[in-house]
């Protein structure tokens, strides 16, 4: 439905918004929320449309919404972000608002996104904590924990823009939405619209807004921890620098401190002892801190490869220096390192006639050995693993 002036519709001017609201058994609001939505539309003199993207309503939703004047998407695939990507495809406007459908936000509102848009943003996010939170409009754990929790994580992971990253009324650029091909079906699609935007350098601005307690007689399809949890799970997959490169850096700093401290020979600390059981857990920790690391670069590769994340200019200087023989020298040097040092260990068990021995001194020497073989074997499985990884981009 193309909306124009107070006094009728224009179907001469292309559509600029389309505002689009996900729907799955909403009969008690949709009717109120597409009322707003076109009135909002007319006052300013705006050329929209109004789409409903069903979910599947079996209460009288389609009919209702197509009575108050907007069209009707039908989305087979479950979920909500599903419902929104089939309602931003079949969408005609250059610039698309979204929407929940339970009238708990001030469609009114949506010149201010307008607004912004036409001023060169690509991604205008509502923030709910400027414009006014009413009183039971947002549960007690998402007010004060969810959500600022998962928000600020964004902003750390992400250096997003936003001050509320989980804001279910926001607009953008249809040919920005294109470019971010975003993948999610479920509620976590809200984050991964923020996430693609900050990651593929899009102009993203706030502007604040309100939320109302819905006008709903039962519970919402939010669930509280499940969909939390997700969020959080598609945030740390979307961040292999914070899910695994750093926590790996962390591991080999804080295991090479401690094999460098007691491979000499045992330590004393506020009266505690250390020695080769320690030491045990410090080759261990370089052992899994190379393997974080290896996975941020494989993770990192692929999502790239597969369009996941944009092209980093860093990982391409990485892969000019370190590359499939790279790999393989330094691999081959820490097991030839190792053999040696196993070697040693069993000429000295045989000047012994392979009898009993010092265990301490002896795990000095066959510990670092092992390390060596076991990192340098590693070295040269995640080298090929990589460069087959690479074929495809290739």
């Amino acid at each position: 439905m193309f909306v124009g002036t107070e006094n009728g519709f224009d179907d001469d001017r292309p559509i600029e918004l389309s505002v689009v609201l996900p729907c799955l058994n909403e009969s008690e609001t949709i009717g109120i929320c597409v009322r707003k939505a076109i009135r909002a539309l007319r006052e300013q003199n705006i050329a929209g449309e109004v789409i409903l993207a069903d979910n599947g309503s079996t209460d009288g939703s389609i009919e209702i919404a197509e009575r108050e004047g907007a069209r009707v998407v039908h989305v087979l695939e479950k979920g909500y972000g599903s419902a929104l990507r089939g309602g931003i495809a079949a969408a005609l406007g250059k610039y698309v608002l979204m929407a929940d459908s339970d009238d708990s936000y001030d469609l009114s509102h949506l010149p201010r996104f307008l607004e912004k848009l036409r001023g060169g943003a690509e991604l205008v996010m509502g923030n709910r904590f400027q414009g006014g939170i009413s009183d039971g409009a947002m549960p007690f754990l998402h007010r004060y924990l969810g959500n600022p929790v998962l928000s600020a994580i964004g902003r750390l992971f992400f250096k997003a823009p936003c001050g509320d990253f989980h804001c279910g009324m926001r607009a953008f650029r249809k040919d920005a939405y294109d470019r971010m091909g975003l993948r999610s079906t479920g509620m976590e699609f809200a984050s991964e619209m923020v996430v693609k935007a900050t990651l593929f350098k899009m102009h993203v601005a706030e502007v604040p807004t309100t939320l109302s307690p819905d006008g709903r007689n039962r519970p919402p399809h939010l669930r509280t921890w499940r969909d939390g949890w997700r969020h959080l799970r598609f945030l740390l997959m979307y961040s292999p620098r914070w899910l695994f490169l750093l926590p790996g850096f962390a591991l080999i700093l804080l295991g090479g401190i401690t094999t460098a401290a007691l491979l000499p020979g045992p330590r004393t600390l506020f009266g505690i002892v250390f020695d080769i059981h320690t030491l045990l857990y410090g080759f261990a920790a370089i052992l899994l801190g190379f393997q974080l690391i290896a996975f941020a670069v494989f993770t990192k590769f692929f999502a790239i490869t597969e369009g996941l994340l944009p092209e980093d200019p860093r990982l391409n200087r990485f892969f000019r220096y370190i590359n499939l023989e790279t790999g393989l020298i330094v691999g081959a040097l820490l097991i030839a390192l190792g053999l040696a040092g196993s070697f040693y260990a069993v000429s000295s068990w045989s000047v012994r006639h392979f009898g009993p021995l010092n265990p301490v001194q002896m795990l000095r020497i066959v510990m670092p050995s092992v390390f060596a073989l076991t990192l340098g074997v590693q070295i040269v499985c995640a080298s090929f693993f990589l460069s087959i990884l690479g074929l495809r981009r290739k």
